[in-house]
């Protein structure tokens, strides 16, 4: 592509839009197929990528004021590939997969990127030389043949881009469904102010900010399990906030004002870590915007004028006080409270007013709790000395709602989250070892932090149910295939089960089984790079002759098994062909880690088995030592017999 403004003419189309159903064309076949129809609709930039094919799509943001972004789309042959295999597939736990012919790169670039492609500035060709490796697009997603892929970066506005992450995500969303993506994985490594964001949005809302579109626990590193995962939630969650604070409050003497705060902002009850983080983020969301400038931003202001004097409301906050007080601790209804107090205070409007505003705050000693009953549904009060948590003070009341003004801005909240992320998640380790909470906590948030792959299941191979013939006058058959033992391969890839997910073969209505098993073939081998000798055998759940009407024999939309080899005379099956590639090495990690999950590690140089290095206790900041013996070794070599 010459260094020039895009053509005029060029085809734009709806950012908001695109690739909901019908737009910008309907897709009705297999992942490939449907990519290939896409890009008959793109720009063909010639020059872009060194030498792989790439097209362009102009997207419209919104009219007024104008803004366009391009999606680019690049080929990548498995040939031009420097490493043939997928190091996030390995990682992920789809190393059994076949290596595929191609990927497809879909790109939504940075505004910097694009005025060095389209304008000449800066090093244009050290940009198309990465275009692919670069790591500062708006959105990178990465498509293998078979319809699996993986989300590689979001950057969002907060990295410069005129887009949303949830305007990221909720596009990068329509267009798997549109070109019928199979599963989409990623790795979760976002952070924010120093906070690990799965870590945070999994305590506020029991799933990582990608779950919001339904990416869930892909697999865990060091050992992590789906059901640990699950229960490391369930405890942060359910972790009480008032046990917590006890131990806490001695570390940092601001937490608990820091609760106390935001205990305020709350209407209900803010009980354990779930619903702090919870009502932290929301509150976040609805803080006006600061001004990026500097200047003062007051943010949430609540302002009162109150009819009635402080001495007045003091007074009948202490009466409501001791009739609570005599409750010894037990929940009673508005009414109850309301009815004792009547005796000491007539005016009722008085009354209903500090009710009111006492909800979820601290008076003195106490901190007045008000929750609704779920059976009666009529509001209930208690109170809860917290007198070992916070210093003496005076009996006054500690209200935001009547105080001539009470403020708090995004970046005070921001620093709170943070203040509150430090001392909660990491805390000390020798302190997290003496105290049974937070040793809970520090274990739970580590098998959290370990859990980095997500996946999304689109189940695109079941791409359409429709019974009537398309625009060529054919029908539609999934199909897959099975590989038989092939006397070539190693000893490993002989036990090792060979699972294809099922394509969508069109076939013509008068298509013989002959005809379908060379689509099959065709398909398979246009797909996989190891399949392109693949010859079909026989049908597995089928008894039929090559000769038979395919739609004679079978219905539309029907799955087929078909069982073959890969031809001896053009390749044979080899350890290359799948994506762990060559396995010349052994996982056997103390924390039951059996594969590569992309952590850091160290070899044995005795029995050459592969550990963790964190978890035979070399830190990050160090080196691999040049001799490592692991401890099984170690303890053998410490047990042999002294030479004489």
């Amino acid at each position: 592509m010459e260094c020039k403004k895009r053509k005029r003419g060029e085809r734009v189309f709806r950012f908001k839009s695109f690739g909901e159903h019908g737009y910008p064309i309907e897709f009705d076949g297999s992942f490939r197929h449907n990519v290939k129809m896409l890009l008959e609709l793109g720009n063909s930039e010639t020059n872009l990528c060194n030498g792989l094919a790439c097209w362009s799509f102009q997207l419209e943001v919104h009219r007024h004021p104008p803004l366009h972004i391009l999606l680019f789309v690049v080929e990548e042959p498995v040939g031009a590939s420097i490493q043939h295999c997928c190091r996030h597939c390995r990682y992920v736990g789809w190393g059994h997969h076949m290596v595929c012919n191609k990927k497809y790169h879909f790109i939504l670039p940075s505004k910097n990127l694009v005025a060095a492609l389209l304008n000449c500035e800066g090093d244009n060709d050290a940009v198309k030389s990465n275009l692919v490796e670069l790591q500062s697009h708006i959105l990178h997603v990465a498509f293998h043949s078979n319809g699996f892929g993986h989300l590689l970066c979001v950057n969002g506005v907060e990295m410069g881009s005129d887009l949303t992450g949830y305007q990221i995500m909720d596009f990068l969303d329509r267009l798997c469904i549109a070109l019928h993506a199979r599963k989409v994985s990623l790795c979760d490594n976002s952070k924010k102010k120093g906070m690990e964001l799965r870590l945070l949005h999994v305590v506020a809302y029991g799933q990582p900010w990608f779950g919001h579109w339904g990416y869930k626990f892909g697999r865990g590193s060091f050992g992590v399990t789906q059901p640990m995962y699950q229960k490391a939630i369930e405890a942060l969650q359910a972790m009480p906030i008032s046990s917590l604070i006890q131990h806490l409050a001695n570390s940092n003497q601001f937490i608990p004002l820091i609760f106390s705060r935001y205990q305020a902002f709350s209407d209900n009850s803010l009980l354990t870590l779930g619903d702090l983080f919870r009502f932290l983020l929301e509150l976040k969301s609805r803080l006006p915007k600061e001004n990026c400038g500097g200047s003062y931003n007051p943010g949430i202001l609540v302002e009162t004028t109150c009819r009635w004097s402080a001495k007045r409301v003091e007074m009948a906050t202490r009466v409501i006080v001791e009739a609570l007080r005599s409750a010894k601790s037990r929940w009673v209804s508005r009414q109850e409270v309301r009815d004792v107090a009547r005796a000491y205070i007539g005016d009722t409007g008085l009354l209903d007013f500090v009710l009111k505003s006492l909800g979820n705050q601290i008076v003195g000693k106490y901190l007045v709790r008000r929750s609704l009953n779920p059976v009666t549904k009529v509001l209930e009060y208690c109170l809860e000395d917290i007198s070992n948590i916070f210093p003496e003070q005076d009996l006054a009341l500690s209200n935001s709602n009547i105080k001539a003004q009470y403020k708090i801005t995004g970046s005070q909240l921001t620093k709170d989250m943070q203040t509150l992320f430090k001392y909660i998640f990491k805390v000390d380790q020798k302190q997290a070892i003496t105290s049974g909470v937070l040793s809970g906590i520090t274990m739970a948030s580590r098998i959290i932090l370990d859990t980095k792959y997500f996946l999304k299941e689109y189940a695109g191979e079941f791409c359409s149910n429709k019974v009537e013939l398309d625009v060529e006058g054919k029908l539609k058959l999934y199909c897959t295939v099975t590989l038989r033992n092939n006397q070539q391969a190693n000893e490993e890839l002989k036990k090792t089960i060979i699972q294809f997910p099922y394509e969508c073969i069109t076939l013509k209505n008068n298509a013989t089984f002959d005809e379908l098993k060379i689509e099959v073939e065709r398909s398979f081998g246009d797909v996989y790079w190891g399949m392109q000798s693949f010859n079909v055998e026989s049908i597995v759940n089928l008894n039929a002759k090559g000769s038979d009407l395919v739609f004679g024999v079978v219905e539309v939309g029907r799955k087929i098994v078909f069982e073959g080899s890969i031809s001896k005379e053009k390749g044979f099956m080899s350890d290359e062909m799948f994506e762990n590639g060559v396995r010349n090495w052994v996982v056997g990690c103390v924390c039951g880690a059996e594969d590569d999950d992309g952590e850091r590690m160290i070899c044995c140089d005795i029995c050459e088995v592969w550990q963790h290095t964190r978890c035979v206790g070399i830190p990050n900041s160090e080196e691999n030592p040049t001799i490592f013996l692991c401890n099984r070794c170690e303890h053998e070599i410490m047990h042999l017999p002294s030479l004489p």
